[in-house]
């Protein structure tokens, strides 16, 4: 489902900015407006889809959904005439993955073992991202043969949605189960409490001050073009990224049930500021490319990770809420870092920007190793399952 998915939305990604800004007319600043707007709404309903996941018991109902909409609004961007337009659609868009990502991520949790949970994780993402490799090569080979030829290649994007919904129709309904045996083989009672316990509060937080300095990666996409990278290249290139991201994703994740999630997180964050910052101080075509690449491993350090480590926090009957909690963070923190990264760029310059981001990322690694004890994810590795990381004191 994530494959397919990814393939069509990163048939269109890549390309909205310069679609925006050549075919459109548009400004940096409403791009940004373009990702913020719609991110919050991914937002908000990516809270409510977790609570509702709590209540319902059955994700599956809202993962149809959300995938369905999204599959259906995505073609319509070939019929955009104006920047508003592109707004309303990637709005809906947005919509339907605010829908069905809470409830993905609970079925995920359900179906984990508890000591392969960052494994689980981390191969979804590398199967999105394998998408994301997919989708720019379809999108560069059609404009190869097709230059400019935008629209149409956005209409396509209908036949990837029409098979994630298919496959959806044939996915099992994940049960809640019960927690893998202790060490004495008798089996763990999954928690029967709602209440998240104060230290996934304490880490949303953390990763909330680095979301903020995390923008939409079409700004990057932008400062390639403003460096002279070709427009047959930006689809070529996005898709070499995402070749990073699937290799990184599945040796971030089974890291982190070794190593512990924050070790990670720590490591990914760094990878960010130095990428960042290397993209606010360099202006040469072949540094920012190398530097565009090497961000990959940022997504394969991080992502799957904060996800696992959300799973291992939260009760098993809470995770809807607390995955909605999570990721509602990381939607309104982007909202933010897209809107304030859109205003410096255009206000003060496109280096400035990127600085910002960089320097917001190395203020959430001290705070993620300042606020956390460092033996939590040894206890964690030690016991064989995650909840022992519900113990973390600061």
């Amino acid at each position: 489902m994530s494959f397919f998915t990814d393939t069509a939305s990163e048939m269109v990604y890549p390309l909205l900015p310069l679609f925006l800004t050549r075919v459109l007319g548009a400004g940096a600043m409403s791009l940004g407006i373009i990702e913020g707007v719609a991110e919050a709404a991914n937002s908000l309903l990516k809270i409510a889809s977790g609570w509702v996941t709590d209540r319902w018991g059955e994700p599956k109902k809202l993962v149809l959904a959300g995938y369905g909409l999204s599959s259906a609004i995505r073609p319509l961007m070939a019929l955009a005439k104006t920047w508003p337009q592109v707004l309303a659609l990637r709005f809906g868009d947005r919509l339907g993955k605010g829908i069905r990502t809470s409830p993905r991520d609970v079925m995920l949790a359900r179906l984990a073992p508890d000591d392969r949970r960052g494994l689980v994780y981390g191969f979804h993402r590398a199967m999105d991202h394998a998408g994301a490799v997919a989708g720019p090569l379809i999108a560069s080979a059609y404009l190869y043969f097709h230059p400019d030829a935008y629209r149409s290649l956005f209409a396509w994007t209908l036949v990837p949605g029409v098979i994630v919904v298919l496959i959806i129709l044939r996915v099992p309904e994940a049960r809640p189960r019960e927690s893998a045996p202790d060490a004495s083989g008798t089996p763990i009672a999954a928690p029967t409490t709602r209440a998240i316990p104060a230290v996934f509060y304490r880490a949303v937080f953390v990763i909330l001050v680095f979301t903020l300095g995390n923008a939409s990666d079409t700004f990057l996409l932008l400062r390639l073009g403003d460096i002279g990278v070709p427009q047959f290249w930006i689809p070529l290139l996005w898709s070499a990224l995402h070749v990073v991201k699937v290799v990184s994703s599945l040796a971030g994740g089974s890291l982190s049930d070794r190593f512990g999630r924050r070790t990670m997180i720590a490591l990914g964050w760094l990878v960010y500021a130095v990428v960042y910052a290397g993209f606010g101080h360099f202006d040469d075509r072949a540094t920012v490319v190398a530097l565009f690449l090497f961000y990959g491993l940022y997504f394969g350090l991080t992502e799957g990770v904060q996800n696992a480590w959300v799973a291992d926090m939260a009760p098993v009957d809470a995770r809807g809420t607390a995955f909605g909690s999570y990721n509602g963070a990381l939607g309104f923190g982007g909202l933010a870092a897209s809107l304030i990264s859109g205003y410096i760029w255009t206000r003060v310059s496109p280096h400035a920007a990127f600085l910002t981001g960089a320097a917001l990322a190395l203020a959430a690694t001290v705070l993620l190793i300042v606020l956390f004890v460092r033996n939590s994810d040894a206890g964690q590795r030690r016991h064989g399952h995650a909840t022992a990381v519900d113990h973390e004191q600061p």
